[in-house]
């Protein structure tokens, strides 16, 4: 049973660009423009009136856009829950322009060793992420650590909750990883390691989706009974200011916004192509997590009800996503 039938999130891209390389991620290798304010400010208007709640300022590296904390401003006075994922290597620098401005700040850290750390990212940010925690803190920002779990790093996962999470009350956010497109995962997480982010993921300050095992135990999304929601629960809007749908990391077709987002969204040729989300041949074992969340959240089906429990204990620690419905 569908709970909401308006989309929930966006997934602003201010640029593909990034100062990193992390090799799990195909982003950075495009070329790629900035948005423009005069764009931002006209589209944040007409997601409000789309009914979204959360927009997520993301990249690339969003801190690499010279008017992020502008976006985050205007993001913040219309009303929206913001959020932002960055590998640390600018936020020093940025802090005090962002202080205040996102809701759901995360550092991405993948090993408590820096070494191993900085060779996944491609670039020395380690030490980066260890400033910031210690900068956010003193300017009374709540940041979260960003793991992305792998089979090749699913060891870290203690060393980082005991070494760095636990001394500093941070909540380590755990991404499992999704295979997408001609990118080099690994193949996904084994059967194995799925059980044991299960039992993690009921410990202190840590948040996991047990939906997402859930898929991934269950083969991923189905064109024949297709659990994503992507198109319907989300908005994906790239740097040069097109829709994209029905998704990123898909991307069949992008739309020109010229200035009218609301209508765009709304027409017929938009809402065709997003009744097929899910649907399509390229969706089948889809578990790409950014999607999902969403469509998690939006209808009433067994991965509602096995997100339910960890989304519950995320706002508890945070007192964020309760403002989204």
């Amino acid at each position: 049973m569908r709970l909401i039938r308006k989309p929930v999130l966006c997934n602003y891209y201010v640029t593909y660009r990034c100062n990193a390389s992390c090799h799990f991620c195909d982003i950075w290798e495009k070329p790629s423009p900035y948005i423009e304010l005069k764009d931002v400010e006209k589209n944040l208007k007409d997601l409000k009136k789309l009914g979204v709640r959360v927009i997520d300022f993301t990249g690339g590296e969003p801190l690499l856009h010279q008017q992020i904390d502008a976006f985050l401003r205007i993001a913040k006075k219309l009303g929206f829950i913001t959020t932002l994922t960055t590998n640390a290597l600018l936020y020093p620098k940025k802090a005090e322009a962002l202080k205040g401005l996102v809701d759901m700040l995360h550092f991405s850290l993948d090993f408590a060793d820096a070494a191993k750390h900085d060779e996944v990212r491609g670039v020395g940010c380690f030490d980066f992420v260890m400033k910031s925690i210690e900068i956010a803190k003193s300017l009374g920002e709540k940041p979260d650590i960003l793991y992305t779990a792998m089979n090749e790093n699913i060891h870290e996962l203690e060393k980082i909750y005991y070494n760095i999470c636990l001394p500093n009350n941070l909540v380590l956010i755990v991404n499992p990883i999704f295979d997408y497109n001609a990118v080099e995962t690994g193949g996904g997480l084994t059967q194995e390691n799925l059980h044991y982010l299960t039992k993690v993921s009921r410990w202190k300050n840590i948040y996991l989706n047990e939906a997402f095992i859930k898929l991934r135990e269950e083969g991923g999304n189905h064109v024949d009974d297709p659990v994503c929601k992507a198109a319907s629960s989300s908005i994906v809007i790239s740097p040069k200011n097109e829709l994209i749908l029905p998704c990123y990391h898909l991307g069949k077709q992008e739309f020109p916004i010229q200035g009218d987002l609301y209508n765009l969204y709304k027409s017929d040729e938009v809402q065709k192509l997003a009744a097929l989300e899910g649907r399509l041949p390229e969706c089948e074992g889809c578990a790409i997590n950014c999607y999902m969340q969403p469509s998690f959240a939006v209808e009433i089906n067994r991965y509602f009800w096995k997100a339910l429990p960890s989304t519950i204990k995320y706002n508890r620690l945070k007192g964020t996503w309760k403002n989204i419905f």
